[in-house]
């Protein structure tokens, strides 16, 4: 049984592979929907029906829109309106640039002219004479240099600058094209084939009559598909028309089919009037059906169009939708709401199971051939009602952890083999495998394999009851578990994995950033653990934790992820809060991260209940909100374009921004713009014409102002202020997924110099300047008048200031002789007072010695003289000494030599007497008080006497030299 069980899935298996696989890689897959982006009213802000599409030579779409014609460059959309604003019906780009359109009574193109405005050009007025167009123009042909515009009524056809109108055979329905050959329909009868502009009736095509013919497309070899409004398919192959048998007729006749295209030269897309899209293969088989359940807006399609990037646009009755046919994700939506969330799901045994916060839901899987178009019916297994966390797979066996306890699930019953509440994961442990563990609500639980082969609930771990939201088992066999909010614990199991012999909690305390978010996974055989700050790994000799700075490094914002979900050989899932990436670990020493893939699933899959399955080495399946997505591996990656086959960036808008934005062109490159130079502020919009799904990212540079090429980003405009006049080239580039760098685009415009730099301003310069020189030459001619003079009453001011000055250095000569003269005078009255102050002194003291000696004289008999005589001869002495002759003498001669002295002290020190004034005199010659005291004919006690009272009337301090005092006054 288990063999045949295994050999079941291994069958199953390979079917899927094929359904993925088979043929070449760009076929469209079967299961599930491919990824279908929505284009609302309300983002291309224009009216609800879109009525055709076409695409031109740069990569725009252009959309025939019930207000007029829309265009979308991936990046920006733009409303052109036609005159009397008409319903623009039919669209048509002829690749040399021109967008041709048509609408009631009316039909003309579209056309930049020189300014990079998207102009309209009528052509009703090349009608023919006396021709009147009253109705709408449904169908646009570019066939080689003509084209063909075609109405109820009338087909026209454009021929070098003439419109002829087709022989009548009208009312017609619509006018096809397949290949090179153009069909219409007569309504009623007649099915034509326009050949030299003329309708050649189709034979044996009776089978079309009282029916709408509304495509025809290239079938096989010599064969066309033609497609009708009520009685499905047909195959004309030159000769005959015959039904043909396929799965979707009966689906096209209910829904009506509306119109078609070929999809990568090998499948047809239907668009109907009720339900949406259908794609057949060329074996007649539906391998696609998207309509407004599975994605689209609206399930009236107005028109359809494929592209050459493998997109299909479709034009509805209310909004744009675009569907990436070779996209390697395909979806499954639950739009009505009846599975809850999807926490987990899982293929296995011929059915897909979702496990939801309502219950697990199965669908069976379907085995119409590889090819074939998966519809899915999911159903509640009875008794698993309420959360489901986890189902895995182990050796052939599907585990679903339940809110309620484990059950293994066996087709659509449950049979529950644990109470344990909350299955949040399970493990198998590496040193026993005949065991798992699993985390739970309150702690840990083992499994162990019966004798039958079947996985049984064999014991709760006692001595631990923590929630564990994560448990891994590393090398040494310790059992990590990690708790949402508490941290992680490490825990030592006995040898029978009953109980927890040791346990230790880890926190901030141990190296950790916190105790938030912390997840164990193993990676590459190794034990690490996440972060909201990165990964981490832990050291046994240490016993703390550090950050796994290689890792980190290589997984760039993915360093932060919150869950590792093992993918492929040494290829990991990293999930970042909502992101996802596929990481290679193949190459030794490198970490390839591709993200890119994955931007469709941003924010759609369960945060920290993320959950990834893997059905075969390169097909997985992935649990999102609503539903489920599959991601094929060995899908073409068609991001992967070299810079040759990417589109180039379109330089758009070109503003100007000084006074609000006015427009200055909408295709900037076709001319040389110009620009004032009081309007040089401008911003410059510009797009890639890449549709799918990608990281787009710009580089501009602009010469002559920058330096070298910005940062990439993801802004698709740029500011520029204040440019100073002269030629501009601004460059852009753009970079898909981070891998592929686009060509470079360009256009030159031109600042304009201010109006005083202008031509006019220059010959004004130049003529001002004529003017000046003629000015400043005769300003020349009178400065050198001016100067001559001025030089001429200078050296005359200079010859007379000669004068002047010799005459006064004359006068100084004669002043310095005169000083001189004086002061030898004076020097000489010096020394004469000098002299007579001496002359006193010695003859003073020559008196005193002739007194000494006359008392000392004796007569002959030896006695002394008498008293008479002595006493006459002491008077005649004491004259002598006290002759006032000599003070005035002196004082005369002092006088001459210090002028003032005796006034400057007699009105300074009214109280001084004549001998006062006096011994002041002979302090100011600086003469001795022996010389002073013969000079006053008193005693050397008598002069200091003197000298005290004098210091105490001129109230002179002791330590003041009487001398230096009179030589300063």
């Amino acid at each position: 049984m288990e063999l045949l069980r295994n050999l079941r899935l291994l069958i199953f298996t390979f079917i899927l592979f094929l359904a993925f696989n088979n043929g070449t890689a760009a076929d469209i897959k079967g299961l599930g929907v491919p990824y279908v982006q929505n284009y609302t009213k309300h983002v291309y802000q224009s009216g609800n029906q879109n009525w055709a599409v076409t695409k031109d030579e740069n990569g725009i779409m252009y959309f025939g829109n019930s207000e007029g014609l829309l265009s979308f460059d991936g990046r920006y959309w733009q409303l052109n309106r036609m005159p009397n604003h008409l319903i623009v019906r039919s669209v048509a780009a002829d690749g040399k640039g021109r967008v041709y359109a048509g609408g009631f009574g009316e039909f003309g193109y579209w056309a930049y002219n020189h300014k990079g405005r998207l102009a309209y050009h009528s052509l009703t007025r090349l009608l023919p004479a006396g021709f009147t167009l009253k109705d709408e123009i449904w169908k646009i042909y570019v066939d080689g240099d003509r084209v063909l515009f075609q109405s109820f009524a009338s087909v026209f056809i454009y021929h070098k600058g003439k419109i002829s109108v087709l022989e009548k055979g009208g009312p017609f329905f619509f006018l096809l094209k397949a290949d090179s050959r153009f069909f219409i329909k007569s309504m009623g009868k007649g099915f034509y084939e326009i050949k030299s502009n003329k309708l050649v009736n189709i034979p044996n095509s009776e089978l079309l009559d009282n029916t709408e013919v509304l495509c025809i497309l290239p079938f096989q070899k010599g064969k066309y598909l033609i497609g009708t409004a009520k009685k499905g398919l047909f195959i004309y192959d030159g000769v005959s028309i015959k039904p043909w048998e396929n799965h979707a007729n009966g689906f096209l006749k209910t829904y009506h089919l509306n119109n078609g295209c070929v999809v990568m030269n090998r499948y047809f897309a239907f668009g109907t009037i009720l339900n949406g899209i259908v794609i057949l293969d060329q074996a007649g088989r539906i391998v696609q059906q998207i309509n407004k359940s599975s994605g689209l807006q609206n399930n009236t399609v107005l028109s359809i169009y494929s592209d050459n990037e493998q997109n299909l646009w479709a034009g509805l009755d209310n909004g744009i939708d675009r569907i990436e046919l070779n996209s390697p994700l395909y979806f499954y939506f639950d739009k009505k709401g009846d599975l809850g969330t999807v926490y987990s799901s899982i293929i296995h045994q011929s059915k897909i199971y979702l496990g939801t916060n309502q219950g697990l839901f199965y669908s069976d899987l379907q085995n119409h051939g590889s090819d074939s178009f998966q519809s899915f019916d999911f159903k509640l297994i009875p008794g698993s009602q309420g959360q489901v966390w986890d189902l895995s797979l182990i050796d052939g066996q599907l585990f679903c952890g339940h809110n309620d306890g484990t059950s293994l699930v066996i087709g659509n019953t449950l049979k529950k083999i644990s109470s344990v509440s909350g299955g949040w994961i399970i493990r198998r442990l590496n040193s026993n495998p005949n065991l798992l563990i699993q985390g739970t609500y309150n702690g840990l639980a083992v499994y162990k394999k019966g004798p039958d082969g079947k996985w049984e609930f064999s014991h709760k771990v006692s001595g631990f009851s923590e929630p564990s939201n994560y448990v891994e088992q590393d090398a040494k066999g310790q059992i990590w578990v990690g708790h949402a909010y508490k941290g992680l614990y490490k825990l030592q199991l006995n040898s029978d994995y009953r109980k927890v012999v040791s346990f230790r909690y880890y926190g901030s305390n141990n190296g950790l950033p916190g105790s938030y978010h912390l997840n164990v996974f193993n990676l590459e055989n190794r034990v690490v653990f996440s972060s909201d700050s990165g990964f981490y790994i832990y050291d046994d000799i240490s016993n703390r934790f550090s950050k796994y700075n290689h890792l980190n490094r290589g997984l760039g914002s993915f360093a932060f992820s919150n869950k590792i979900i093992p993918a492929a050989a040494r290829k990991y899932w990293f999930i970042n809060h909502g992101k996802v990436a596929l990481v290679s670990l193949t190459e030794p020493g490198q970490i390839k991260v591709d993200s890119s893939s994955f931007t469709i699933l941003d924010g759609r899959m369960v945060q920290y209940y993320e959950n990834i399955s893997r059905i075969n080495s390169s097909l997985y399946l992935i649990s999102i909100d609503d539903g489920f997505a599959i991601y094929d591996g060995n899908s073409i990656n068609v991001n992967a374009y070299n810079a040759k086959s990417l589109p180039r960036v379109l330089i758009r808008k070109f503003e100007n921004i000084t006074y609000g934005n006015k427009l200055i062109s909408e295709a900037a490159g076709l001319d040389i713009t110009e620009i004032p130079y009081n309007r040089n502020n401008v911003r410059i919009s510009f797009a890639l014409p890449y549709y799918r799904q990608a990281k787009i990212r710009y580089q501009y540079y602009l010469e002559g102002y920058s330096s070298q090429w910005s940062e990439w980003s993801s802004q698709a405009a740029k500011e520029f202020t204040n440019l100073g006049n002269g030629s501009y080239t601004f460059k852009v580039r753009a970079i898909i997924n981070d891998r592929t760098i686009s060509e470079s685009a360009s256009f030159q415009f031109i600042i304009l110099p201010p109006w005083y730099l202008s031509k006019w301003a220059y010959f004004s310069y130049l003529l001002l300047h004529i003017a000046l020189f003629l000015i400043l030459r005769r300003m020349y001619f009178y400065n050198i008048k001016k100067h001559q003079e001025r030089l001429r009453k200078k050296l005359q001011k200079e010859k007379e200031e000669q004068l002047r000055q010799e005459a006064i250095i004359n006068e100084q000569k004669i002043v310095k002789l005169k000083n001189e003269q004086l002061q030898a005078d004076l020097e000489s009255k010096s020394r004469e007072l000098t002299s007579s102050a001496m002359n006193i002194v010695y003859k003073n003291e020559l008196l005193q010695k002739i007194r000494d000696e006359i008392y000392g004289l004796k007569d002959s008999s030896g006695r002394k003289l008498g008293a008479d005589q002595l006493k006459r001869l002491d008077k005649v002495i004491n004259e002598g000494l006290n002759d006032e002759r000599d003070w005035n003498v002196f004082e005369s001669s002092f006088n001459e030599t210090h002028e003032n002295f005796f006034r400057k002290l007699k009105s300074q020190y009214p109280e001084l007497v004549p001998n006062d004034l006096k011994l002041c005199a002979y302090l100011r010659m600086n003469m001795s008080s022996k010389e002073i005291a013969s000079l006053l004919n008193i005693t050397l006690r008598g002069v200091e006497i003197r000298r005290y009272r004098l210091r105490k009337k001129l109230n002179l301090e002791h330590d003041k030299n009487l001398a230096e005092f009179f030589m300063q006054l």
